[in-house]
């Protein structure tokens, strides 16, 4: 089964590109709260998304869904779903869970009125895991690497795969009867720290059913117009597919040496970055 791909954008015109070349959901992110604080110093995307800019997304899109992260539980999340919901969203995703009583509060404002997302980024939600799945009413969930690895205190946004906590968080799913989860970010086949090629057979190998599109799979500051971006866009999805169908011929053993390969890339990685921070 192919991944459900999700790229992030408000911008109606890359969210049609996107659309057109096959991705399968558009993201909207509209999380502010403590993230600057968390990821200062560090090359992540800072998303400037509004309420405003659902409706404007949504009213493109003919077959892709619209997922929005909203902020984490607070004192005015309550509005702020009513007002996502009224936009247009498809999905709600809840970030930074840290405590239970944040996704009962969530699963209650949302009152099944959209599908829900449950954001596993915090060491906390990690291992709370199990009580986590026991509050019902959440569509699917998903592993944030980039939070989670921080939250672990680790130099390397891929550590949790390597280590073995994105395996665990995917078996108790499977556990459950979970179908539908997915974790981390990939670049283009071909490209990335950690190759694609690489990511996209460890999501086949643990069931995950969904990935984000990172920055570089497609940075539209980087071209000049529409087309260019969407040619971009089209070849990039036209590679992941390619690069699926060719999982179908994988054997046990292909999936073993793989996720070897995984864990040797990111020790590697590791050791580069640890270095550099030696260096100053």
């Amino acid at each position: 089964m192919n991944l459900k791909l999700l790229y992030i954008t408000n911008r109606p015109d890359v969210a049609m590109a996107a659309e057109g070349a096959g991705v399968d959901r558009i993201f909207i992110d509209l999380e502010t709260i403590g993230k600057d604080k968390r990821q200062a110093g560090r090359d992540t995307v800072k998303s400037l998304h509004s309420v405003s800019d659902i409706a404007k997304v949504k009213n493109v899109l003919n077959e892709s869904e619209l997922l929005v992260r909203i902020n984490p539980i607070n004192t005015d999340s309550k509005e702020e779903i009513s007002k996502v919901i009224d936009s247009g969203a498809d999905i709600i995703m809840l970030p930074m869970i840290t405590e239970i009583s944040q996704v009962q509060k969530f699963i209650g404002f949302v009152d099944n009125r959209c599908k829900t997302c449950l954001l596993i980024e915090t060491r906390e939600s990690a291992e709370k895991i199990d009580e986590i799945l026991k509050v019902s009413g959440a569509s699917e969930y998903f592993i944030g690497l980039n939070d989670l690895h921080l939250s672990y205190d680790q130099s390397f946004m891929f550590e949790p795969l390597a280590d073995g906590t994105v395996e665990n968080l995917c078996s108790v799913f499977r556990n459950h009867g979970i179908e539908n989860y997915g974790f981390g970010g990939i670049a283009r086949v071909g490209e990335g720290l950690l190759p694609a090629e690489r990511i996209i057979a460890e999501h086949h190998r643990l069931g995950s059913t969904m990935v984000i599109l990172s920055r570089t799979f497609c940075d539209v500051s980087k071209f000049e117009n529409i087309e260019q971006i969407e040619e971009r866009m089209r070849s990039g999805v036209d590679d992941i597919r390619d690069f699926e169908r060719t999982l179908g011929e994988y054997s046990e053993q292909d999936y073993i040496s793989n996720t070897e390969e995984v864990i040797k890339g990111v020790k590697k990685i590791k050791e580069i970055i640890e270095s550099r921070k030696e260096l100053g």
